[in-house]
């Protein structure tokens, strides 16, 4: 389940793990894969992205830049800005927040709580301020030390969105801040402490694990990406349904209302939500659109 949670909301946890230093490591040239959708006077690109990203990997292709230059706007899942963390960090203490919750080391087992109090004092976040902080809460923050551990900062999506501004061309968002963050407070609260747990994870396993995504994403395999998402979701059906099925179903009737509109649109999504039986895809395919991949 951490591994889910992990990949679909790591554009929130970026803005906390920004400034890290980068891993060293031999810069690579990734191909992802790109699609699109289009009719007599309307193209929509499809990019999936990965939300973080060792900063010396070089993603850029002549085919993904053709569609930002052609593009008139830019839409992602949801806008965080690495300048400004207002936003999120209301949107964050609007939901996250309660009283009377229990103290977050009584939130773990016993057996972990040296490692959370360790976890916390290296965040710098007051322990009193967790314990006021709903579990998933205070596993976002600490999840955002084990990114800087791995020298990730913002992804893709900031790239896009710095040369969106630069061209004077609009950014939207197909979910707020507070609705991707809602998919945590829905969460039950056995659930929020395995997530909690996860956040506590040696670097090693995180690393592991976030390789093979990576290198799925480098490679443009799609049914890599797919496979790694029905394994993390396969023991929850409730998840797979909130998680990728509903939201999916959401962004493909916006992208069919879109297609109504003429000019050209880059969307620049998770690459599992461009993967697998439920991806946006299959669901434009089914609802009659053609797509094609471009890369």
């Amino acid at each position: 389940m951490f591994e889910v949670f992990r990949r679909f909301f790591a554009p929130l946890v970026a803005l906390l793990a920004l400034g890290s230093p980068a891993v060293a490591r031999t810069p690579q040239q990734a191909k992802p894969a790109l699609w699109q959708v289009s009719d007599d006077d309307t193209t929509i690109y499809l990019f999936g992205t990965i939300h973080l990203l060792p900063s010396d990997l070089k993603w850029r292709t002549a085919k993904l830049d053709q569609a930002v230059t052609s593009s008139r706007e830019l839409v992602v899942e949801t806008i965080v800005d690495d300048k400004n963390p207002t936003k999120l960090m209301a949107a964050m203490a609007s939901i996250g927040l309660a009283k009377g919750l229990p103290p977050l080391v009584d939130r773990v087992p016993a057996a972990k709580r040296v490692k959370l109090q360790a976890a916390m004092k290296k965040s710098g976040v007051p322990e009193t301020a967790y314990n006021a902080m709903k579990t998933w809460m205070a596993a976002f923050l600490l999840l955002s030390n084990q990114f800087r551990d791995m020298g990730l900062s913002g992804g893709v999506e900031g790239v896009l969105r710095t040369d969106f501004i630069a061209s004077n061309k609009p950014i939207g968002e197909l979910e707020s801040n507070v609705e991707q963050l809602s998919f945590f407070d829905r969460l039950p609260e056995a659930a929020q402490r395995d997530l909690l747990e996860g956040a506590l994870e040696e670097n090693a396993t995180v690393k592991r694990d976030f390789g093979g995504m990576l290198d799925a994403w480098a490679r443009g395999d799609v049914k890599g990406i797919a496979r790694t998402f029905d394994k993390d979701l396969s023991a929850s059906p409730e998840l797979r349904d909130s998680l990728i099925r509903q939201r999916n179903a959401n962004w493909s009737k916006w992208i069919e209302k879109r297609m109504t509109q003429p000019g050209e649109v880059l969307i620049a999504v998770g690459a599992g939500h461009l993967a697998g039986p439920n991806s946006v895809l299959e669901m434009l395919r089914k609802d009659g659109y053609t797509i094609r991949r471009v890369e």
